[in-house]
């Protein structure tokens, strides 16, 4: 017996992912414990190859948290943008810049730290204690708490996260005006194929990382142009031989 062909049965959906958003849990602790101010703090742009890594240190009011801060990554731009405008209505802020010239000097990871510890030294009060996301400790002269994933897991660091991202993003659309036709403000100077072929095509403006790989490859590239544009072209030469 010949079975008609089973209907096309629909694919089961992958269940969603659900982020426990990040809570001021260990911030009240320290403050219950007689430690405060407590900053958190966080940096945008180690990865892309132009413009600078930006970082924020923030200190929130326990009083005046803006409701639904969350890991930058996790919200949408116009969220984020809002959510900039409520940190710095209601909390202590400081932000600091990295210059690719800076990048190139002393590699991504220093630049990072050095904006890091830049940012918390600029705050308008000096913190008792700072969460860091990542890995790195920071020279700042008090407590620090490293915290990998603290973005998602801390709302002082979350709303670092936030300033950093935002702080970052309008800079890179201000480029953009100053260096047109390399697309900053659409992928804010990440390694995206629009960006890579703009580089091949333009060679690095002054606002690119030098020493990053697709940079210094452009780079030699276009100085090879140069270079092959200043040779002298071959002359033919005629030799008469009398006869």
């Amino acid at each position: 017996m010949i079975r008609p062909p089973a209907p096309d049965q629909p694919k089961p959906r992958k269940p969603a992912i659900a982020f426990k958003p990040p809570s001021f849990t260990r911030e009240r602790a320290l403050l219950k414990s007689g430690v405060w101010p407590v900053a958190g703090c966080d940096e945008a742009g180690r990865g892309p190859l132009a413009g600078p890594v930006v970082a924020a240190a923030v200190i929130l009011d326990p009083k005046r948290i803006p409701k639904g801060l969350d890991d930058s990554k996790r919200l949408t731009a116009a969220r984020r943008e809002e959510l900039f405008e409520e940190i710095c209505a209601t909390a202590s802020f400081a932000v600091a810049y990295a210059s690719p010239a800076r990048i190139d000097r002393d590699n991504i990871l220093r630049a990072s730290l050095w904006a890091l510890a830049r940012a918390v030294h600029a705050l308008p009060e000096a913190p008792k204690h700072v969460f860091v996301d990542g890995r790195d400790r920071i020279d700042i002269g008090c407590g620090c708490e490293p915290v990998i994933g603290g973005d998602g897991l801390i709302l002082s660091i979350a709303a670092a996260s936030i300033l950093a991202k935002v702080s970052r993003d309008r800079l890179m659309c201000r480029l953009a005006e100053d260096c047109p036709g390399y697309g900053f403000e659409v992928h804010k100077g990440y390694g995206v194929p629009q960006h890579l072929a703009a580089l091949t095509e333009l060679g690095p403006s002054v606002h690119h990382r030098r020493l990053f790989a697709p940079v210094a490859a452009a780079r030699a590239r276009h100085q090879d142009i140069a270079l092959d544009a200043q040779l002298p072209r071959e002359t033919a030469v005629v030799i008469e031989a009398s006869a």
